[in-house]
């Protein structure tokens, strides 16, 4: 039974973390989401920069929690990045990790931008 719940909460965390990280680089496009979208990159920067400070820069909950449940049913030896992952899973190529939290840290910031803009920026200029 728990090996069932282990694998269910994996599938979870495939399913939210990844499209969490598409929701972060996205989301600030749709009105609807403008502001959750605002709210979770700045959740995301806070695990990354606060909980960072006893974890390591870059440090993600979400990430931590996942390997747990990976290591739990067998996997071991991951890579310190959860975009690494992914690609590694997908493709069967792991890339650097310099080159991955470097493009991951840049497009977040481009997101974080972004949904800064038209959370703060465009409503002023559209009230004027």
């Amino acid at each position: 039974m728990e090996d069932l719940l282990l694998k269910i909460a994996n599938i979870f965390f495939y399913l939210f973390h990844t499209f969490l990280i598409a929701f972060n680089l996205f989301g600030w496009l749709f009105s609807d989401t403008k502001k959750l979208n605002l709210l979770s990159l700045l959740l995301t920067f806070g695990s990354w920069g606060l909980l960072g400070l006893w974890k390591g820069w870059g440090y993600c909950f979400l990430t931590d929690w996942h390997y747990d449940i990976l290591n739990r049913l067998g996997h071991h030896h991951l890579p310190s990045s959860y975009i690494a992952f992914l690609i590694l899973k997908l493709t069967g190529w792991l890339p650097q990790a310099k080159l991955v939290n470097s493009i991951t840290l840049v497009l977040a910031l481009l997101a974080l931008c972004c949904s800064l803009w038209v959370n703060l920026i465009a409503i002023k200029t559209t009230r004027k």
